[in-house]
């Protein structure tokens, strides 16, 4: 008799654990299902039928059309983005990104953001977009979707408006004292193309040191020569002549405008940099900042 209650005993506990058993394997296999519909895309049956329960995915456009804001990340980069005596954002990039904005029906919102930083607050949703004379090298293309290129950068060499025509035809800058900032891609270039450098705080400094005579040339930015030197500027008598770059071989820099991968909003803004080179507005943006030159209008 106890036999047989022992064995009914263990049979009961066999039945009970093969339902728990079995009530885990489904849990499980559920789970993996799940995991594989968000990693894999809805690839097998599985997955396929886990990822026709989630809603579609909300476009970007739709996104910032639904919030009324087109949130832009820049720093602080004259002539693209500065701010005016009024504390607002101003400048080329942040003049196109307000039309941009408008073409969309919303309004632009300017975020400072740390510039190391601007793939994850892209990725984020802490901004919408990277406007500010962004390059767009390797790294920026693997990270997010880019704009087609709205303007080029290089090195110009600037020396006093009298003595233009002395430099025009210049193959290496040997003998000369050029004023550079100091770890700035322009003392790279001033050096690999022989030149006695001498090195300053800033671009804004190289500038002083050719129009006081100290210095022979000067090594700066096309967009930064565009905005600050030549007719309606603090230094009229300077003028830039020879294209680093191109004496050197070197493509200048693409700047374009960083979206999410996959965002819809590169398409809307290539249609809108279309329409305002056509209407003229591209240019005449670029001509209120000095930028003019730099441009792609073509």
């Amino acid at each position: 008799m106890k036999k047989m209650l022992s064995f009914a005993m263990a049979l009961v506990m066999c039945l009970s654990l093969a339902a728990c058993g079995g009530g885990n394997t489904s849990q499980t296999s559920g789970s993996s299902g799940s995991a594989g519909g968000s990693s894999s895309g809805g690839a097998g049956g599985q997955t396929g039928s886990g990822s026709t329960s989630q809603p579609a995915a909300e476009s970007d456009l739709e996104y910032v059309k639904g919030k009324g804001t087109l949130v832009v990340g820049i720093t602080d980069f004259d002539p693209m983005d500065y701010r005016d005596a009024n504390g607002e954002w101003i400048g080329f990039d942040a003049d196109m990104a307000k039309a941009f904005a408008t073409s969309l029906g919303v309004e632009a919102e300017f975020v400072e953001i740390t510039w190391d930083y601007k793939v994850m607050e892209l990725n984020a949703k802490n901004i919408d977009c990277v406007w500010n004379g962004m390059t767009l090298n390797d790294e920026v293309m693997a990270a997010m979707d880019t704009s087609v290129p709205y303007s080029l950068n290089a090195q110009v060499l600037v020396v006093p408006a009298d003595k233009a025509a002395d430099f025009q035809a210049l193959t290496s800058l040997e003998g000369l004292s050029v004023a550079v900032e100091s770890g700035s891609a322009g003392e790279d270039a001033a050096e690999a193309l022989g030149a006695n450098v001498v090195p300053v705080a800033k671009q804004a400094d190289t500038l002083l040191e050719v129009s006081a005579g100290t210095s022979d040339a000067a090594v700066i930015d096309l967009l930064m020569a565009g905005a600050m030197i030549g007719e309606g500027t603090s230094y009229e008598n300077l003028t830039h002549t020879l294209n680093l770059n191109d004496i050197q071989g070197l493509e200048s820099e693409e700047y374009g405008v960083g979206f999410r991968q996959g965002s819809d909003l590169v398409a809307a803004y290539n249609q809108f940099w279309a329409d305002s080179v056509a209407d003229g507005t591209a240019l005449a943006t670029g001509t209120t900042y000095g930028v003019q030159e730099s441009l792609l209008l073509d």
